[in-house]
């Protein structure tokens, strides 16, 4: 789907001119600058997780509270309307168990009072839960299922399907507020004037997008910042990457032509381009300009690539989203598919949460109207299974979107060999998610009988520093649990203390753990009742309380930490501290838990090997986090910061490798060419951009 946002007045080309300062604000030679920074987020694609089996689908339910119940719901149905609406029942802790929508209220309700009526034992243990009912009257039944939805994603009730993973898409955006336009990667709200091309399934479909359109158009994705302070032309120029607008090696014209380009192949007019492209290469080729048409094949072979990544590009689906359900082993995989302008824009797998004993139509059903609650609808939707309500579902979507919509299960043809091919990748995703979740449960009870652990493993913490002789310090937690790395919970805590000696790793990490257990146990308002939530012995969502700490370190460190979990009064959270083994050799760590003897493991050991693994994802987590700050800080304080170093050596510099990016990448060999530069201040500079941190 194309948007075109808002445009501003656009800013006529400005005459080339010196630089804005010696040092660029940015640099894109290294960083991924292709991300809006104004709405940016986290781009670790999180993996979505499979929800605990719920093991009481068929759990008896004693007469007296299905009394209750009934008599519950036949209050509430004295009252109910017999118009469209919404119920939620309730419990006696006032928590929302279920949320329903009906064409009739009342007549809907009444099903669930009939004593002896024939009902599932899932909707049973629901109305013996039940104290009481509210109910919300709408005006349709439309707008009944539109809210129905949203309250479901809000409350997450016990007895719904719930969809879980579930995040906004990433766009391509060609912006529009500056003459010589910046394609980016963009999530969140469609404000900056521009062109935006998606939805796209997750980042990296987006990435290998922006790459392969930057060889075949050769369009900017650097900062206006940055693209300002241009002197010089940088490494994406020289790779061919880049027109170089920023330094006029190609005039306004050329570079609008390249945008049109662009825009004409993503907004779906892909043949015409290729054409276009052929036709200019054949005529340079003709005139023997050969350099040229060895430009306009480089471009092609590009357009081809993004082409061949994009796997189907259906002939007859324009715009269309498709979804494919799998269920197996009690679980429900929805495979989801993404077409625009008759391109394959990626897939995606979502496993959401629902009992046993939902069948695939009514899970697809819930799945459908919370899916798009916060996501506009293409034309058509394409799907595995007949749906009970998918006329109401095309009703609803078509007023949300304004036009409209398709709902429909093909028989025949093209769109039925598209629902083919994501049942497989359904079944596939489901079948590796099973293997993976296996595993994983192996190794985390492996370690509950290695280490003795009095509890099962639902969640493991890591918790890891560093530093430079105590500048830059930042700390970091990771987080494992039955479906592997929890990337969303990830967290970096840049170290405040004033009074901390420099490099004193004891007071680092009693600031982390201190900031991160007070918080857990004195939520801030708003948190608190999340927290319960997440308590709850009948939710599956993912814990906030760590079974397991894990630190870096031996007995002292761990003597540390336990005296900082005691002064806090933590008692439930078990402790483990992994010291590295000889000459930090893997394989030969030593185990170290309170009031025990150290634990070595067998080398081989699975459990041994997972702790490693553990170690190693917070080790790396926390090294990004200080390369970034000091990174930062670098870029803030410039080349100064270097012993000897003033401003005739940072310009002398500058002006030899271009940007700071260049200066960092550079050999000590190559400092040493620099007018003006030593053999002892090439060293100091190599040294001060690849000192390791602590």
């Amino acid at each position: 789907m194309v948007h075109d946002s808002p445009e501003r007045p656009t800013p006529a080309p400005k005459p080339r001119r010196g630089s804005k300062s010696d040092l660029p604000q940015d640099d894109l030679t290294l960083d991924t600058s292709d991300v809006d920074p104004e709405t940016s987020a986290a781009e670790e694609e999180d993996e979505a997780r499979l929800p605990d089996a719920s093991d009481d689908a068929t759990e008896a339910v004693a007469e007296g509270t299905l009394s209750v119940g009934h008599a519950a719901i036949e209050n509430a149905v004295r009252l109910a309307p017999t118009s469209p609406g919404v119920y939620r029942m309730l419990n006696a802790a006032n928590d929302v168990l279920y949320v329903g929508k009906a064409k009739n209220v009342k007549k809907r309700l009444s099903s669930y009072a009939r004593a002896n009526a024939p009902l599932p034992a899932r909707i049973l243990r629901m109305i013996a839960a039940t104290t009481h009912v509210e109910i919300v009257s709408t005006t349709t039944e439309t707008e009944a299922l539109l809210l129905e939805a949203n309250l479901i994603k809000q409350l997450r009730p016990r007895f719904n399907v719930q969809l879980r993973d579930d995040k906004s898409f990433p766009y391509i955006l060609i912006s529009g507020d500056h003459w010589a336009p910046q394609i980016l990667k963009h999530r969140g709200a469609q404000s900056r004037p521009g062109r935006y091309f998606g939805p796209f399934a997750n980042a990296g479909a987006v990435n290998r997008t922006i790459t392969a359109l930057q060889r075949a158009f050769l369009i900017r994705s650097c900062t206006d910042g940055f693209f300002e302070s241009r002197t010089r032309p940088c490494l994406l120029y020289q790779i061919k990457r880049c027109a170089g607008p920023c330094t006029r090696e190609i005039d306004f014209p050329g570079y609008t032509e390249l945008v049109r380009e662009a825009t004409e192949f993503l907004s779906g007019r892909s043949h015409a381009v290729k054409e276009l492209l052929a036709a200019e290469m054949e005529k340079a080729s003709g005139e023997l300009e050969f350099e040229t048409a060895a430009l306009y094949r480089d471009r092609l072979a590009a357009l081809s690539a993004i082409q061949s990544q994009q796997g189907i590009n259906p002939r007859t689906v324009e715009e269309a989203d498709v979804f494919a359900i799998h269920q197996e082993g009690g679980y429900s995989c929805v495979e989801v598919f993404f077409f625009r302008t008759g391109q394959n824009w990626g897939n995606r797998a979502y496993f959401p949460r629902a009992e046993k004993t939902f069948t695939p139509e009514e899970v697809l059903s819930s799945f459908l109207a919370q899916f798009y609650d916060d996501k506009p609808p293409p034309k058509l939707i394409l799907l595995s299974h007949e749906i009970e309500e998918s006329a109401l579902l095309a009703d609803a979507l078509s007023v949300k979107a304004g036009s409209k919509v398709e709902v429909s299960v093909p028989k025949r043809g093209e769109k039925k060999e598209l629902i083919g091919h994501a049942l497989t990748n359904a079944r596939e995703a489901l079948g590796r998610r099973l293997a993976d979740t296996a595993t994983q449960s192996r190794l985390l009870e492996g370690m509950v009988t290695t280490l003795g652990l009095p509890h099962t493993l639902r969640r493991i913490e890591v918790y890891d520093n560093s530093h430079i002789q105590g500048t830059n310090a930042v700390g970091a937690m990771i987080v494992a649990g039955p479906d592997g790395f929890m990337k969303n919970q990830y967290r970096k805590f840049n170290i405040k203390s004033e009074g901390l000696t420099p490099g004193d790793d004891y007071g680092m990490m009693r600031e982390v753990l201190e900031r991160r257990f007070k918080r857990l146990l004195k939520p801030p308002e708003g948190e608190a009742a999340r927290a319960k939530e997440n308590d709850k012995a009948d939710d599956d969502s993912f814990p906030q309380w760590p079974d397991l700490v894990i630190i870096d370190g031996g007995r002292g460190q761990l003597n540390a930490v336990r005296e900082i979990f005691q002064n806090l009064g933590l008692t439930q959270v078990s402790l483990m501290a992994v010291a590295k083994g000889p000459e930090r050799d893997a394989g030969r760590e030593t185990l170290f838990m309170p009031d025990r003897e150290a634990i070595k493991l067998e080398p081989r050991d699975p459990v041994l090997y997972f702790i490693q693994r553990l170690r190693d994802e917070a080790h790396r987590f926390v090294i990004g986090s200080h390369r970034k700050l000091r990174k930062k800080d670098i870029r803030e304080a410039g080349l100064q910061e270097i012993p000897g170093i003033g401003p005739s050596r940072k310009r002398a510099l500058l002006h030899h490798f271009g940007t700071l990016k260049e200066i960092e990448r550079a050999s000590i060999a190559d400092l040493g060419k620099v007018p003006g530069v030593s053999a002892e201040s090439a060293r100091k500079i190599f040294e001060f951009f690849h000192a390791q941190p602590g």
